[in-house]
């Protein structure tokens, strides 16, 4: 694959400094003001100034100098403008308009973590003592950025940016509604949902296992419980364990554990959902703030007054 892995996000909010308080809670390290890492992806995630809380960039890494060269053939294709130089090509998404710059960068190297111990029926993977996340007392770092949900107002042109024009691969569709797409091998990096207007929903951010998922949850919620939306639960598509919360401009972050991983694209098969496995498989029932964010009818007039 000449895409490797979903590189960085810039999100814009009207308070940057209450935003990234929010994610320095959340485990991100902020190197920088409004500079964010993870433990092995390295600076991952920006925030900046908007008026209105949104999604206004994203890097992907890609393998080398032919990879770009793809990339511009596709998006002249596509009739799309972008502007290259020796390490990278920058364009627009045509839709929402999200900044998007494919950079030559190298494979992220992960450490390998040796699996939790959990005890089975006849599995005594942890014979004679406690479970080991009861001794886990540091804060939940995440790993690295998974992935980024957006609203598309054209979700057919949106998606067709990604796959046709940058090389995503689809991994699942929700038939007329959504598609997961990859860029890495994880079961997606970008999924694009039809919506009124074009938003951010949420970004995605790795955890060691299902404790991790939990224990960071447990810590962002224990002095602030408004941040809470929806978990703990297991997705159908992509298979992750997850829980989700609300930053104070109202984008959501998630946390997740176990994603499919599709190191052969021809040993996957994508498969179409419908219904409730289009949005997970156990946990408490979806809210409506999730399906519908709250603060969308705002937005719309947002968009509508910077536009008019």
């Amino acid at each position: 694959m000449a895409l490797h892995r979903l590189q960085s996000l810039t999100v814009g909010v009207p308070d940057v400094a209450e935003a990234a308080d929010y994610y320095a809670d959340f485990g991100l390290e902020e190197v920088a003001p409004g500079r964010f890492a993870t433990v092995e992806g390295g600076e991952q995630f920006f925030l900046e100034y908007s008026p209105v809380r949104r999604l206004l960039g994203m890097a992907v890494a890609a393998d080398d100098g032919d990879d770009l060269d793809r990339i511009a053939a596709n998006l002249d294709r596509l009739q799309l403008p972008c502007e290259r130089d020796t390490g990278s090509l920058r364009t627009r998404e045509p839709i929402a308009g999200v900044s998007v710059e494919v950079r030559v960068a190298p494979r992220l190297t992960r450490a390998t973590v040796a699996a939790t111990p959990y005890n089975g029926p006849g599995r005594p993977d942890r014979a004679g003592t406690r479970a080991p996340v009861l001794s886990r007392t540091g804060p939940v770092r995440p790993l690295a950025l998974g992935h980024v949900v957006i609203g598309s107002v054209e979700q057919e042109s949106t998606q067709r940016f990604f796959t046709e024009g940058l090389g995503f691969k689809v991994s699942d569709v929700v038939p007329g509604t959504a598609a997961f797409m990859r860029c890495s091998t994880d079961h997606h990096n970008v999924l694009v949902q039809q919506a009124p207007l074009n938003f951010l929903h949420h970004t995605s951010w790795q955890v060691t296992d299902v404790d991790e998922v939990g224990r960071g949850a447990t810590s962002m919620l224990t002095e602030h419980p408004e941040r809470h939306v929806w978990g703990l639960g297991r997705h159908h598509i992509g298979s992750n364990f997850f829980w989700y919360l609300k930053d104070p401009a109202g984008n959501f972050s998630e946390y997740y554990a176990d994603m499919d991983c599709i190191l052969d694209d021809q040993l996957w098969t994508p498969r179409s959902f419908e219904g409730m496995q289009a949005l997970y498989a156990w946990g408490p029932p979806p809210p409506p703030s999730f399906l519908a964010p709250e603060d969308l009818a705002a937005l719309m007039t947002g968009a509508h007054t910077a536009n008019g």
